[in-house]
């Protein structure tokens, strides 16, 4: 266990924090394959993909849970990945933007973006995308006004928003053919 000192004005240390958590085992499934790993107990779900598993397509831009950059889905529910504990999700099935496409087929949601040039700088395409998939997963969001309410939570700076809700309308009428 970690604990935290600091020197006295005598030369003794002083605790400054109490013994902190030993890591936690946890087993997460990311885009299908097991992850054993062993995290201290605080670690963000966001911070586990990229820093233990190497998954950085999931982008951190708050860490707030205000700008959707980091969303991933859990059981095919879209979350911000930011906002939740890694030890919470043990077990549990989470989708990253690298899970979604098939080797070299891309998810017909990423081929939409594609078709509808629907990212400039890119940052925030990956949360866009997962939660995109998300949504239609949820199967709400039918018309165009429930699509800009349920995607609000993911912020693109470069202001991408008429593209992307052409990408989401154009997979929303490929699955409704």
């Amino acid at each position: 266990m970690l604990e935290i000192f600091k020197q006295d004005s005598d030369g003794q240390e002083v605790a400054l924090a109490p013994a902190l958590a030993e890591p936690v085992a946890v087993c997460l499934n990311i885009n299908g394959q097991d992850h054993q790993l062993k995290v201290a107990p605080w670690v963000s779900l966001l911070d586990a993909l990229r820093e233990y598993v190497g998954f950085t397509g999931t982008k951190k831009g708050c860490d707030h849970g205000q700008c959707g950059a980091c969303t991933v889905l859990v059981d095919g529910v879209r979350i911000n990945s930011c906002m939740t504990l890694a030890v919470m999700r043990d077990g549990q099935q989470i989708t990253t933007i690298e899970g979604l496409s098939h080797g070299e087929v891309l998810h017909p949601m990423q081929q939409a973006f594609v078709k509808h040039d629907a990212f400039q700088c890119g940052y925030c395409t990956p949360g866009q995308i997962c939660s995109a998939v998300g949504m239609m997963n949820e199967g709400k969001a039918n018309t165009l006004d429930e699509i800009k309410e349920m995607m609000s939570g993911n912020i693109c700076r470069c202001g991408a928003y008429t593209n992307i809700n052409a990408a989401i309308l154009d997979v929303k009428g490929a699955n409704h053919e």
